[in-house]
């Protein structure tokens, strides 16, 4: 288990086969679904694999990959924040998600913050994208707060999506 950063009010660390508990709950809330897709992760055995093949396969190939937000105060699990690589994008994209009761406080601006300095570091990036729905409000917002900007859109995984780019000073 790699500690990625932490913040003020969050642990930011890599995914362990430990969170499968936590992915199944955060991969059937209603806004993943909506806003990301639906990965049919029901199981205990699906969440395993699914961190297997995705987070855990993304460490072991590139050094970065998905990671889990915890509350300081409780280690609560929220949310997920990481550096993703797609083939369809020129760069890493910025890729999060968080559990509803945990949205609107503040804890996404503060992990994708961190999460984007602590990667463009550690992994030497000058450029790193976003991409989200256009009726994605709150990540839309969320992305611009942060120093993203809007670059314009993209048809990805059958849906038409706003590209945000983010270059270091």
């Amino acid at each position: 288990m790699k500690l990625i950063s932490e913040t003020e009010r969050l642990i930011i660390r890599q995914l362990t086969l430990d969170d499968a508990e936590f992915i199944i709950q955060l991969l059937n809330e209603e806004s993943f679904i909506r806003y990301i897709a639906d990965k049919n992760v029901r199981t205990h055995a699906d969440a395993v694999n699914y961190l297997m093949n995705g987070p855990l396969a993304s460490y072991r190939d590139y050094g970065f990959g998905l990671n889990v937000i915890l509350l300081k105060e409780t280690t609560t699990p929220i949310g997920i924040c990481g550096l993703l690589k797609r083939a369809e994008l020129d760069y890493l994209d910025l890729g999060y998600a968080f559990l509803t009761e945990f949205c609107q406080k503040g804890y996404a601006t503060e992990a994708a913050f961190s999460v984007l300095n602590a990667g463009m570091k550690a992994h030497s990036l000058d450029t790193v994208l976003a991409v989200t729905l256009l009726d994605n409000e709150s990540s839309n917002r969320l992305l611009q707060k942060i120093g993203f900007e809007l670059k314009g859109t993209m048809a990805l995984y059958g849906s038409q999506n706003n590209v945000y780019e983010y270059m270091s000073a």
